[in-house]
């Protein structure tokens, strides 16, 4: 499958199923907030998984028990539905997490 960068009013509309993220830049962000640095290390390992298995992977960076990601798919400079799927898979993970 070949990946196409969405629209801005088709990224709008998919972002009412997820509330925690926000587009800007050309990428999709969020950022957790964790009880401690051990359970956040936990969710991205878990999400590590899941990036290999779509083959697609975040940006993100962590300080202590927070988690700040984003999501863009570098080929066609912006948003593809392989983010949202990914988006998507992070929010089971860390539902499960909390």
């Amino acid at each position: 499958m070949k990946n196409i960068k969405l629209s801005d009013s088709a990224i709008e509309k998919k972002l009412e199923n997820l509330p925690d993220w926000d587009f800007y830049d050309d990428a999709l962000h969020t950022d957790f907030e964790f009880d401690n640095f051990k359970d956040c290390m936990s969710a991205m390992n878990r999400i590590a998984f899941e990036c290999e298995a779509l083959n697609h992977h975040p940006e993100w960076t962590n300080v202590y028990n927070t988690l700040d990601i984003t999501l863009t798919t570098h080929d066609v400079d912006g948003v593809t539905e392989l983010d949202f799927k990914l988006a998507e898979a992070i929010n089971k993970i860390v539902e499960v997490e909390a």
